[in-house]
């Protein structure tokens, strides 16, 4: 781009993204869902394509729109991808939370934690799993305040796993010769793994995976007796 361009450019960029705060502020529904379409059409192609090949035309032409056009309802992909994400981890983390919190026998909370996060990549399919395909570890290197609100969430729900792997370890159900951390890692390894081969509508179905899930984990977890 020219010198003398520049500046139109961006004049242009800055109208359009106080046209778009504007639109945002105003709360208007058919702009709403609009934007929710958006996130559920990127959402579905970074799974299939991967963040950094899909690109803002791949995203316009499956809505029948033009890049241009997209620039009224997001700034461009990097907000496409935070937002996809940061609502289901922001749920899921309230949920292991709300878990932890119950009068009830460890195991009793992890089973219902495996069932919340399983049924939780069901409903919003496939938004955590484009956080999950896209690499963890990268976000966690960026340094937005995005980025690290996404680490701190992350380990917030990582925590509230392993305090309560801790409590069945603590009152003798769960065995005590495999570190709690480990033992936490093997079961997000068995969950966050299903973004390779889980589709909603297929077989087998949230609950059944949960439960098979649940058992492998249960059982090979129990101490000794």
């Amino acid at each position: 781009m020219a010198r003398s361009d520049r500046p139109r450019a961006e004049a242009g960029e800055s109208r359009i993204g106080r046209r778009r705060q504007a639109a945002l502020d105003d709360g208007n529904e058919g702009y709403k869902t609009k934007r929710e379409e958006l996130f559920r059409v990127a959402a579905t192609i970074f799974k299939e394509k991967g963040y950094e090949a899909a690109t803002l035309n791949d995203i316009a032409e499956r809505i029948g729109s033009d890049r241009a056009s997209l620039y009224y309802y997001v700034s461009g992909k990097e907000e496409l991808f935070r937002e996809v994400v940061r609502g289901v981890l922001d749920g899921n983390v309230a949920e292991a939370e709300r878990i932890l919190r119950l009068d009830a026998d460890p195991s009793e909370k992890l089973r219902l934690l495996v069932e919340q996060l399983v049924a939780s990549y069901e409903h919003h399919y496939p938004y955590m799993y484009v956080y999950i395909q896209e690499d963890m570890q990268r976000v966690s290197s960026e340094h937005s305040e995005w980025a690290q609100k996404m680490v701190r969430q992350t380990h917030r729900f990582e925590r509230a796993t392993i305090k309560i792997i801790a409590e069945g370890v603590e009152d003798g159900t769960f065995r005590g010769d495999v570190p709690v951390s480990l033992a936490a890692n093997a079961l997000f390894g068995m969950v966050n793994w299903t973004h390779r081969w889980f589709k909603p509508g297929r077989q087998p179905n949230a609950p059944q995976v949960a439960d098979a899930f649940w058992k492998v984990f249960y059982e090979g977890m129990l101490a000794p007796r």
